[in-house]
């Protein structure tokens, strides 16, 4: 209702899939080019730690709006909880502040979502100093020996950053001036609608960073396995460096099998994107998941074999 208020909103929404494109680029890069190997394990895994924060804060500030969309993605996924043995009744209920999702609710997921990003600039600032320990990697994956072997940071890095940095600016203001839903991709159509307690919406569904994961959980019949199945797919990302026991840093010098092999969890992880953005209710797209949920796994599984 403020002046400009539409701007600092599609701003801040759209910011926020901005932000995890970046993200997801940044990762993808880290795996092509096994920047994960040592000595750079511990800045790899302050990397996993931040996106999982982020991934935190971010569905935080997505049931604060309080649209329809808001209220029953908050709804399904606390009731996730439920899941575990024993306790999980009560964790949801702690959660919510109550027997459902209401006031106290979202006093505390805005309460997280405010205090959660200044735990991420603290957990970035370590990811800086874990860099800088062992010194950058680079996409040929030989090891630095001397400064001889390096270039300034400045002009040759700052320049690039700066028309990198122009360019998302540029594609993030056209997103946000000419089209801030995207289709309903980055803000769905559904939260623009006041949250109603009493009418579901044809589709639950999350924003589309989270879909490959939302896929994962909806294709597996099984509740409580579906649950471990989806954080089993993000906890396993904590393994990758002593998995990977190859002595090639870059897949760009790997063998044949081994860039098929990624290429694979690269299509597996888009199509279980793409599967948890739809409705779920075709049967043949559910056991499509289940094998592109397979594959995601197989592709850590086999990685010590080659």
């Amino acid at each position: 209702d403020v002046p400009s208020g539409w701007f600092l909103r599609y701003a801040h929404a759209n910011g926020a899939s901005m932000f995890f494109i970046v993200v997801y680029t940044h990762i993808a890069r880290g795996i092509y080019y096994g920047s994960y190997k040592a000595p750079r394990e511990v800045l790899y895994i302050l990397g996993v730690i931040i996106y999982l924060l982020m991934m935190a804060t971010a569905f935080l500030g997505y049931t604060l709006p309080w649209g329809q969309m808001s209220f029953w993605g908050a709804t399904v996924i606390t009731n996730l909880f439920s899941a575990v043995p024993y306790f999980g009744e009560s964790i949801v209920t702690l959660l919510w502040g109550g027997y459902s999702v209401g006031n106290p609710t979202l006093n505390r997921f805005f309460s997280l979502h405010y205090l959660l990003p200044f735990v991420i600039a603290g957990v970035i600032i370590l990811h800086i100093w874990a860099l800088h320990i062992p010194g950058s990697s680079n996409p040929t994956g030989v090891e630095v020996k001397s400064e001889s072997d390096t270039v300034p940071f400045h002009p040759y890095y700052t320049v690039k950053d700066l028309v990198g940095a122009a360019v998302f600016l540029i594609v993030a203001a056209a997103i946000i001036f000419f089209a801030p839903e995207m289709g309903g991709w980055f803000l769905e159509h559904d939260n623009f609608t006041e949250a109603n307690r009493l009418v579901t919406p044809e589709h639950i569904k999350p924003v589309w960073y989270f879909t490959p994961y939302y896929a994962m959980l909806r294709v597996i019949p099984h509740k409580l396995s579906g649950v471990v199945v989806m954080f089993a797919a993000i906890a396993i990302l904590f393994l990758v460096p002593w998995l990977d026991r190859a002595k090639v840093r870059s897949y760009r010098y790997r063998g044949l099998l081994s860039k098929a092999l990624l290429g694979v969890f690269a299509l597996s992880f888009v199509w279980l994107g793409k599967i948890g953005a739809g409705p779920g209710t075709d049967p043949v797209e559910t056991q499509i998941g289940r094998v592109l949920t397979f594959l995601y796994f197989a592709f850590f599984i086999t990685m010590p074999l080659w």
